[in-house]
């Protein structure tokens, strides 16, 4: 059974079908035909796409931003009433510029219909009058075309409608909301050249959940709000709080953080916030020191009721940003001066959240939690007859989790590595300078891990690695064609997210240096007895310590392996890069 709908949310439904008939029928999708039953394929959003700029010739340009790897066009709408339809002409003349995407998984399509509707309403002043006179807004209502055209009834078998919808992930499989900072897949690359190109103020990323049955509607989580510069922290709050409000004044029953419990399905679990990494959308533009949104609205709660809550979404975000986004474009600016400043001084690599918990009433219904005799599990079933107000614990006080200095100077990206990381910084506008002359020997830091894990399965198409170790003095030689990549730019967190090899999305994390983390040389064991014995009669030392260990591990002394490697580490045989990660951290930029 599906929840009564609030009357004010209820009102907006019912007369989404009603303002479509009102407007020229090229312009009307199929969701609004259908009653919001179904959802067009993506041969509409092209229809629509040039519909738009043909019916606002004055104010909207349909664009291609890329193509998929299946060979679909990639389409932007860009909307505005200032007259600037570049990039360059936006920055020229500090208007802000906001950028809303659909579909980045195209099962979660409600982002593409209510952003159609949104934007026609807008244009005709039905809605945010007078917006776009103060802003550009661009709209991408597909981000993951080819997942959209791989299009069935079950894509999404814990979703209420559309009646068919795309598919999570890309036709390659990537899961584009993990993609941001390693940048894989075609359809990333392309969206990053927009972002880089136009440089929104605010990315306002359109999904739906996954999750439990509860009466609330839609999240709305933004950063910087945890992290990231602290003076964009204070705007991004008063972004949250007032996206939320005018969803709650239009009847909405919204949330600040993801309605995701500790236990999967378990409500009394209660939840626990956090900061998205940068692989997610708003973790990404935190790091750019710009605003992310990212929207959730709640799988179970039919298609109409998400259409206009998205819908509902999209107006305020573009009302705040006419309201706002001149000095919060002036603050991002500031805020890129201060990023450029970050030499020497702490920086958080994640976040997370304390011990410290509160209660909050969640809007929940009844449920009963038994045995199943299909699975053996526990398993919550759900009374959506009966609301039931939840008492349930949110931890979600979130402070540093990891927290490194930044370098005096900047990193090293030794030649050997210089041509594939080089591309990557070019995807992020990272700026580098590649060295013509071989520095020789220089005084840097490297970091060297004292613990490896790889992960034991692979994650889009990688398997990560998780590295401890600490960063010392030391002296390398640096051959010509290394990369210098300065900490003093806009963009320093993005380097310290790419280049700390302990940050969650680096490179390093993504297992694409796993190869120096892999052992490849050794010495045979009727060696190593050989060389250990040298070694023992030469180093009373070493032979003390190597007693005393046999005295006091048990586990070593029973290893024959491991006691030969005591012997192997120590030796002028061992190689050692192993484990040497080879970016280095300089206080002084080379000449």
């Amino acid at each position: 059974m599906t929840p009564t709908l609030r009357p004010a949310l209820l009102a907006a439904v019912l007369a989404l079908p009603a303002t479509a008939t009102a407007q020229p029928s090229a312009l009307a999708t199929h969701a609004e035909r259908s009653g919001f039953t179904q959802t067009g394929r993506y041969d509409e959003v092209t229809r629509l796409c040039g519909a738009f700029a043909a019916h606002y010739p004055e104010r909207v340009r349909c664009e291609q931003f890329g193509t998929t790897p299946e060979g679909r066009p990639m389409h932007l709408l860009v909307a505005t009433d200032t007259g600037a339809f570049t990039a360059v002409e936006a920055a020229a003349r500090g208007i802000p510029v906001t950028l809303m995407q659909g579909g980045i998984h195209a099962g979660e399509i409600d982002g593409k219909d209510a952003g159609f509707l949104a934007l026609r309403q807008i244009l005709d002043g039905e809605a945010a009058p007078g917006a776009l006179e103060r802003q550009v807004l661009l709209f991408v209502p597909v981000f993951n075309v080819d997942g959209h055209e791989r299009f069935g009834a079950w894509n999404r078998p814990n979703q209420r409608g559309p009646e068919q919808m795309g598919w999570r992930t890309t036709a390659q499989n990537y899961n584009l909301n993990r993609d941001y900072l390693k940048a894989d897949a075609p359809e990333m690359r392309a969206m990053l050249g927009l972002v880089g190109a136009w440089d929104p103020l605010v990315y306002v990323d359109l999904h739906a959940t996954n999750g439990a049955q509860f009466e609330h509607d839609i999240a709305i989580q933004v950063e910087p709000l945890h992290g990231g510069d602290e003076v964009l922290r204070v705007i991004g709050t008063q972004l949250r709080d007032a996206t939320i409000a005018r969803l709650a004044a239009d009847g909405a029953l919204p949330l600040p953080f993801y309605p995701s419990f500790v236990e999967h399905d378990n409500p009394a679990s209660g939840i626990e916030d956090g900061a998205a990494p940068p692989r997610f959308s708003q973790g990404y533009m935190q790091v750019r020191n710009r605003f992310g949104m990212l929207v959730e609205t709640h799988s179970w709660k039919d298609y109409s009721t998400r259409v206009a809550l998205t819908r509902n979404t999209i107006v305020a975000v573009a009302e705040l940003v006419a309201q706002h986004g001149s000095q919060w474009l002036d603050a991002t600016r500031a805020a890129d001066v201060r990023a450029a400043a970050l030499a020497g001084q702490p920086v958080p690599l994640d976040y997370k959240a304390t011990d410290k918990a509160r209660t909050m009433q969640f809007r929940g219904y009844a449920y009963t939690r038994t045995p199943s005799d299909v699975s053996g599990a526990l398993v919550t079933r759900y009374d959506e007859t009966t609301p039931q107000a939840w008492t349930i614990p949110v931890r979600d006080e979130v402070v540093p989790g990891r927290v490194v200095k930044a370098p005096g100077a900047g990193y090293l990206v030794p030649a050997a590595h210089a041509d594939w990381v080089s591309r990557r910084l070019d995807v992020h506008g990272v700026q580098y300078r590649s060295l013509d002359k071989a520095p020789g020997e220089v005084a840097a830091q490297a970091f060297r891990a004292e613990k490896t894990e790889f992960a034991p399965r692979p994650m889009e198409s990688h398997q990560r690695l998780t590295v401890e170790g600490t960063w010392a003095a030391e002296t390398h030689d640096v051959a010509a064609g290394a990369l210098f990549v300065p900490i003093a730019q806009p963009l320093s967190r993005l380097v310290m997210a790419l280049l700390e090899p302990q940050a969650p999305d680096s490179l390093a994390a993504w297992g694409l240096f796993n190869n120096h983390f892999e052992r490849k040389e050794y010495m045979e064991p009727y060696v190593a007895e050989a060389v250990a014995r040298e070694m023992l009669a030469a180093d009373p030392a070493l032979k003390a310590t190597f007693e005393r260990r046999l005295r006091e591990d048990a586990a070593f002394a029973k290893d024959p392996s491991a006691r030969l490697d005591f012997f192997y580490r120590r030796h002028s045989a061992w190689d050692d890069r192993f484990n040497l990660y080879p970016v280095l951290r300089v206080d002084t930029a080379p000449r």
